[in-house]
C-alpha cells in the first residue's frame, strides 16, 4: 500500500536527527578516546624517561665509585635514588591511571558506534520496506495495465 510505504520512509526520516545526534556522540567519543591515548603515551615517554635517567644516574655512579667516594656523596646518591623511585612510582601509577581512562573511553565510543550502527542498519531496513512496497505497488499496477490492455485486446477480437 502507498500509505504504508510512505510510512516507512517518514519513519526514517524521523530517524535522521537521532542519526546525526548519535553521530556527534560518536565522534566526541572518538576525540575524547584519541585525547586519552595521547596522555597515556606522554605519561608512557615520561616513565621511559625517567627510567633512563636513573639508569644513567646509577651507571655514571658506578664508575665514579670505582675510584673511591665519600659518605657525604654515597648519603646524596642514595638520597638522590630514593627520590628517582618515589618519581617513577608516581609515574607508574599516574600511567595506570591514563591506561584505565583509555579504556574506558574505547568501551564509550564502542558503545557510541554500535548505537550508530543499529540505527543506520534500522533506517536502511525502513527505506528497504518503503522501496519494496513502491516496487510491489508498481508491479501490481504494471500487471493490471496488463490485463486491461490485454482484456481491450481480446474484446477488439
Amino acid at each position: 500500500c502507498n500509505s504504508c510505504s510512505a510510512m516507512s520512509e517518514e519513519r526514517a526520516r524521523r530517524l535522521q536527527p537521532v542519526l546525526d545526534m548519535a553521530l556527534e556522540e560518536e565522534r566526541q567519543a572518538a576525540a575524547k578516546l584519541g585525547q586519552c591515548q595521547r596522555e597515556m603515551e606522554q605519561a608512557q615517554a615520561r616513565l621511559v624517561d625517567l627510567e633512563a635517567y636513573t639508569g644513567e644516574y646509577h651507571q655514571g655512579w658506578q664508575q665514579r665509585g670505582a675510584g673511591g667516594v665519600d659518605r657525604e656523596w654515597l648519603l646524596n646518591y642514595q638520597r638522590f635514588l630514593a627520590r628517582m623511585q618515589t618519581a617513577i612510582d608516581q609515574q607508574q601509577q599516574a600511567l595506570e591511571w591514563h591506561r584505565q581512562a583509555a579504556d574506558k573511553a574505547r568501551q564509550h565510543w564502542r558503545e557510541k558506534y554500535q548505537r550508530v550502527e543499529a540505527l543506520r542498519t534500522l533506517i536502511q531496513r525502513y527505506l528497504d520496506e518503503a522501496r519494496l512496497r513502491a516496487d510491489r505497488q508498481e508491479q501490481k499496477l504494471l500487471d493490471e495495465l496488463s490485463q486491461r490492455a490485454q482484456s481491450l485486446r481480446d474484446n477488439q477480437n
